[in-house]
Order: structure tokens, then C-alpha cells, then sequence
């Protein structure tokens, strides 16, 4: 149970970003979650979004490089504990993460985090047998309605 990802390679100097998310204004994409990694010349941008194939299709047409990539997201109880008891089951489970970040919804008492992992299907295993649900691509439309 994966969501979709989108990661664009931005060139990291003033106004990129700006300049980006104009792009998905103007094409009506509503922005889930971003995360942005930097070197010196460029940045990576991993962004949820409500469509992530009429994304692509914007953001290849306006010259950007970009790629879907599969990840988990995950709803945690959001009190003190929550998030080390998932990253502990995880590690005991022998699943490794590459990176991490966090997203809000309008869903009270929850927190939400997407996880890039080494192995997805036994990542979702894990994370199941410890009480943490595993959020599809279908179950995002529903966390951010009124």
C-alpha cells in the first residue's frame, strides 16, 4: 500500500520555488505535503499532491525533471511516543528508512508521516502488526475535506 511521490530537481537559486508552486497554482494541483533536500547547485523536491499524474504532465511540460516514486504514508496517534514506537517496530522489523517527513490533515489527534523504505510490503507488515495504519493514495483525498 504505497502512495505516489513526486520528486522535481530544482535549480537551488532565488524565486525556484516560488516559481514552482505558481505552476501548480495556476494548474489548480493542491500541495499535500513538500519536502525540499539541497546541495549547493540544486534542490530535490518531494511533494503529495491531490493528482499526481496530471501533476507530472504539468510539470514535464513545463521543462522540469521529475519522477514518481512509491512511498508509505502512515497515520501515528499524535501524542508523546507515537513516532518512536513506529521507527522502533520498524528497525526491529529489519526495515530500513531512507528519508522522512511530515504532513498535516484536518483529521484531529493525528499525525501523518511519509516514509521512503527499503522494503515497502514488509514495511506495511510491520506497521500493521505494531497498530500503525498504512494511508492509500485514496485514503489522502479524505484527510484533507472539511
Amino acid at each position: 500500500m504505497t502512495i505516489h511521490q513526486i520528486s522535481v530537481f530544482l535549480e537551488n537559486t532565488p524565486g525556484q520555488l516560488a516559481e514552482f508552486t505558481r505552476l501548480l497554482e495556476k494548474a489548480q494541483i493542491d500541495m499535500r505535503a513538500l519536502s525540499i533536500a539541497e546541495t549547493q547547485d540544486f534542490g530535490i523536491l518531494r511533494l503529495i499532491v491531490d493528482d499526481p499524474y496530471k501533476t507530472v504532465n504539468v510539470v514535464k511540460e513545463a521543462g522540469y525533471i521529475c519522477s514518481i516514486t512509491p512511498v508509505l504514508a502512515v497515520e501515528i496517534t499524535d501524542k508523546p511516543g507515537s513516532l518512536v514506537k513506529m521507527l522502533t517496530a520498524l528497525s526491529d522489523g529489519g526495515v530500513n528508512i531512507e528519508y522522512t517527513y511530515a504532513f498535516t490533515a484536518r483529521k484531529k489527534d493525528m499525525a501523518y508521516m511519509v516514509l521512503r523504505v527499503n522494503d515497502s510490503e514488509k514495511a506495511v507488515k510491520v506497521l500493521m502488526q505494531n497498530q500503525v495504519r498504512p494511508v492509500s493514495q485514496e485514503d489522502l483525498a479524505g484527510l484533507f475535506e472539511d
